[in-house]
């Protein structure tokens, strides 16, 4: 039985025939398309973290290749003097000391290393070694500074070099040449080595004391006699500074003769050369790589390149897939038939296979980008292609459409401006999925070494993965950063591409949580 229900006399009261009736003003703007996606996008705090974190990664690839003296990335003649710097670990200035990211590490060494380490510290000022935390069998757990601990080297420099040297040296009052060792008295082959040892690089030391012996050659001794040194740079013991000129140490071996042209074989400090070479001290934020170059700059570089290239992937991709898949979702019939057998067939080829032919075969005549970037086309395109036909199926028949057609449309207008924006959504979603999808490709490629993209000007993260795999043990920075980057990156997109994708589903237009 309904219950019956009364209602107050006072909420009814009478309308008056002669007042004007009509719709009351909207208090609100009407909201866009895309104003309302991102008001849902917005919502999603996860993709706007991964937002975020993709516009920082992008800012990095951008900004990364600058922040370092591009002259050191890019000099090709000096190479070999790059090897001198490799394998040193993550460093940033104002963390000096600290034992984080400090360009330090923990290691074990013997007696001999631990002299070798001390001797350096009195020969160049820098100390390699910054705390001992203990000794046990000879054995010494000590914090080493990769930078400080950089071996000397020798190097062969013409007239004009060595002179352009020394008048640099004497200039900034740095001591980049160190005086030429007698490998005679010093009887290991390690430039570091500059005082009497013996085979096992045990120092003889002055007889009641812990000094040091040098092992120099100096002015008496047949080899550096004429060495031509006239800098005003010397080493703070050397006798030569005291007026003893015959035990003045040597600083150069010099070679040839007037008519050939002189050289000099000097003996540097790779850490006040690399100033000199270079012009800022080192200090890598990530490290250096087996080839002594900066990783920071070398991943941004190769971050950029990834980016760019999945980048002009995407929207070729989209163009292309957009407009097959349009002809073949609208027409439908015997042509959308014969075209997605056109389809089926190319998405049956292996795209490791495609990428492959096109290295081997066509990359020596355009290069090897234009030749990664068209087997990445070849086959990219079916996806969107086939988004865009299940778009077009979705919407050809709607009531607007039909509306449209009757109105008299073309089919041109009725595909642009009726169906494909409806279609936007989902693929501007599906491009941008598209691009770490093509990145992780790309970075597998250059992993496994089916692509070598690796140069003294750029590399990519696939190559650094797959560099540093070798001494991941002893150097973990080498693969660590490419693997973070690559990592984020991964995640970040797809978060990302998920927050795309619910924000411009139609069937949430206007729909209030």
């Amino acid at each position: 039985m309904e219950e019956i229900k009364t209602i107050d006399k006072e909420k009814f009261r009478f309308v008056n025939d002669s007042e004007r009736l009509h719709d009351k003003k909207l208090d609100t703007k009407p909201i866009g398309y895309f104003r309302d996606a991102f008001n849902r996008f917005k919502k999603n705090k996860g993709s706007i973290v991964a937002a975020i974190i993709v516009m920082i990664m992008i800012l990095f690839a951008i900004v990364g290749p600058f922040c370092f003296n591009a002259q050191y990335q890019k000099d090709y003649a000096v190479e070999k003097d790059m090897m001198r710097y490799q394998y040193l670990l993550p460093k940033i200035s104002f963390m000096e000391g600290t034992g984080i990211w400090d360009g330090s590490s923990r290691k074990k060494i013997n007696l001999a290393t631990k002299y070798r380490y001390e001797a350096m510290a009195i020969e160049t000022g820098y100390a390699p070694i910054q705390k001992i935390y203990g000794e046990e069998y000879g054995t010494y757990d000590v914090r080493i500074n990769s930078y400080a601990s950089i071996d000397c080297f020798q190097k062969t420099l013409t007239e004009a070099q060595y002179r352009e040297l020394m008048a640099w040296q004497d200039e900034n009052q740095i001591q980049v040449i160190m005086p030429y060792v007698n490998n005679d008295l010093a009887k290991m082959n390690n430039m570091n080595v500059w005082y009497v040892c013996d085979q096992k690089g045990m120092p003889t030391f002055e007889s009641g004391s812990k000094e040091f012996i040098p092992a120099y050659y100096t002015y008496a001794s047949a080899v550096g006699r004429r060495d031509g040194y006239t800098s005003t740079m010397r080493l703070a013991n050397d006798p030569y500074l005291k007026g003893d000129v015959d035990n003045g140490w040597s600083y150069a071996q010099r070679t040839g003769t007037a008519e050939t042209g002189y050289n000099y074989v000097v003996r540097v400090n790779s850490y006040n050369y690399f100033i000199y070479r270079w012009g800022f001290e080192p200090c890598f934020a990530f490290g250096s790589n087996n080839m002594g170059y900066d990783i920071f700059s070398r991943l941004a570089s190769g971050a950029r390149f990834s980016m760019l290239f999945a980048l002009a992937v995407s929207v070729i991709n989209l163009v292309i897939g957009a407009i097959y898949g349009a002809i073949e979702g609208y027409y439908g019939g015997a042509l959308d038939l014969a075209m997605e057998r056109i389809s089926d067939i190319l998405s049956a080829i292996p795209s490791m296979v495609v990428t492959v032919l096109f290295n081997l075969h066509l990359s020596a005549k355009v290069g090897v980008v234009p030749s990664l970037l068209y087997a990445f086309i070849l086959t990219g395109w079916i996806g969107m292609a086939a988004r865009t036909r299940m778009q077009f199926y979705r919407f050809k028949n709607q009531e607007y459409v039909m509306a449209a057609r009757t109105l008299g449309a073309r089919d041109r207008r009725v595909i642009w401006k009726h169906i494909f924006p409806n279609s936007l959504g989902t693929l501007i979603t599906g491009s941008v999925l598209v691009i770490p999808s093509v990145i992780f490709s790309e970075t597998s490629l250059t992993y496994l070494g089916i692509i070598n993209l690796d140069s003294p000007t750029m590399s990519s993260v696939g190559a650094m993965l797959s560099a540093g795999q070798g001494m991941m043990s002893q150097f973990p920075h080498l693969i660590f950063f490419p693997a973070l980057f690559i990592g984020l990156l991964m995640v970040s997109f797809n978060l990302f591409g998920n927050g795309l994708r619910d924000a411009f589903n139609p069937s949430l237009r206007g729909v209030e949580d």
